[in-house]
């Protein structure tokens, strides 16, 4: 949905008392191989599933891969209608979990038009929520290959609370977590393909959004080395104050470390609470 102007009240009561289980599946998908990239995003969330994950989340272009080299291309060979065959395998891949999945970003193929698309299925295997990425990382020539999004992407989880989506870049610009938060949303997934190159804005910037609007940051990152250049990895989640709650592996430049599935219980509203008694003049005066 898209936003319907500020909303600075609290929004705790949208936010589940109840610890959530969240899984991060990171990994490096292999550009220009969709179909085997589909069953490695599969066997990750049935895995992340048998570890009780009420929410699971993957990271961006997983069906494509992330060598910017190739991108147009891989992109545009991947690239199927959100009613394709790639999106009924993911939903049955959802329904089988029993759990909500953010199923990472995909080509999404509309009319002439390619979008970097992130979607949200729910535990029965519906298309809850989708988000076509807004900024496209121009350093890498995501401007040629994608067509922009133009929407904010807030949506309400039955049992989990009001969750945001943000895809890589978008999430780098203060006013998106701002944004997100005028519409009550307390939980921001992340899906991401962030580069080596960049790591001092992963490390730097996110850790400052989430402080200053009061927020859940769940990111899932690609991980590994592309002919093209590394991915970093660090997937993470960052609570309400700015601080890393776990974080996977990163990688060196050429490296390309093992996939990692990060599995843990957050206590969602406890934390919000607590920056709400705590920090709320971040937010409250401006």
């Amino acid at each position: 949905m898209g936003h319907p102007g500020p909303a600075r009240r609290s929004m705790i009561a949208r936010v589940s008392s109840s610890p959530l289980r969240v899984g991060l599946a990171q990994f490096l998908a292999a550009p220009g191989e969709p179909a085997a990239n589909l069953a490695r995003a599969v066997d990750h969330v049935a895995s992340l599933a048998r570890a009780g994950c009420s929410l699971i989340v993957l990271p961006e272009l997983w069906p494509c891969g992330f060598a910017w080299d190739t991108l147009g291309e891989d992109a545009r060979a991947s690239a199927e209608p959100l009613t394709g065959p790639r999106a009924s395998t993911l939903a049955d891949a959802a329904r089988a979990a029993g759990a909500w999945v953010l199923a990472g970003t995909v080509p999404e193929l509309a009319g002439a038009a390619v979008y970097n698309t992130a979607l949200l299925l729910s535990p029965a295997g519906l298309l809850h929520a989708t988000h076509r990425k807004q900024r496209l990382y121009t350093p890498l020539d995501e401007h040629r290959h994608f067509a922009a999004g133009s929407t904010t992407t807030v949506t309400d989880v039955p049992g989990i609370g009001r969750v945001g989506i943000a895809t890589c870049f978008d999430g780098d610009f203060p006013e998106t977590a701002r944004t997100l938060r005028r519409v009550g949303a307390r939980i921001v997934l992340h899906p991401a393909a962030y580069e080596l190159a960049a790591e001092t804005w992963w490390d730097r910037l996110y850790p400052a959004n989430a402080l200053a609007n009061g927020q859940w940051w769940i990111s899932a990152n690609q991980c590994g080395t592309t002919a093209s250049g590394t991915i970093l990895g660090a997937s993470r989640i960052l609570d309400p104050f700015g601080a890393v709650v776990v974080e996977a592996v990163r990688a060196s430049s050429g490296e390309t470390p093992p996939a990692q599935e990060l599995v843990v219980d957050l206590p969602l509203a406890g934390e919000l609470a607590r920056w709400d008694a705590e920090c709320a003049p971040l937010f409250e005066g401006v």
